[in-house]
Formats: structure tokens, sequence, C-alpha cells
């Protein structure tokens, strides 16, 4: 019986935190998105959220952050534009 009381609240804790998700404003849940990003440098990163769209702006070092900014906001339950406006800078 423990182990049915274990999953039912497993399960329980993670319906909340998915709904606490949901509930949570768009800029806050692109902003999780985006540091718990291991690929995206964070600190020239900005970014502003208006009616489901997001642009993001600032600069990365590489392609492959900025396709990797844009993919992690791509995924985030609200979002219906990007605007990738990310600049690359080499170096």
């Amino acid at each position: 019986m423990w182990t049915g009381e274990l999953t039912f609240f497993l399960l329980s804790t993670i319906e909340k935190l998915a709904m606490t998700m949901i509930d949570m404003p768009l800029d806050y849940r692109v902003l999780t998105a985006l540091e718990q990003n291991p690929h995206v440098a964070r600190r020239n990163l900005r970014f502003e959220t208006e009616q489901g769209r997001v642009t993001l702006r600032g600069v990365v070092g590489t392609y492959y952050q900025k396709q990797m900014a844009q993919e992690a906001v791509r995924r985030v339950e609200g979002v219906r534009e990007i605007a990738n406006e990310l600049e690359v800078c080499w170096g």
C-alpha cells in the first residue's frame, strides 16, 4: 500500500507543478526555459514578451547558441511567435 500512496503523491505533485507552470506569466516561463538551457549564454541575452510573441535580443558567441535559445523558447507553452534578433559575435 505504501507504494500506491507514494505513486499518488508523486503524480499529484507533478500535476500541481505542471498547472503552476501554465499559470505563470509568459515572461517567467521564457526566463525559466532560457535559464535551464546549458547552451545559452544568459549574461548578454534579453527578451520581451507580448501576447504570445517573444523577441530575443542580445549577443551570443555562436550560431548554435542563437538556435538553441530559439528552440528553448519554442517549447514554452503560450509562445506563438519568436523574433530571433540575437547577434552572433565571434570571439
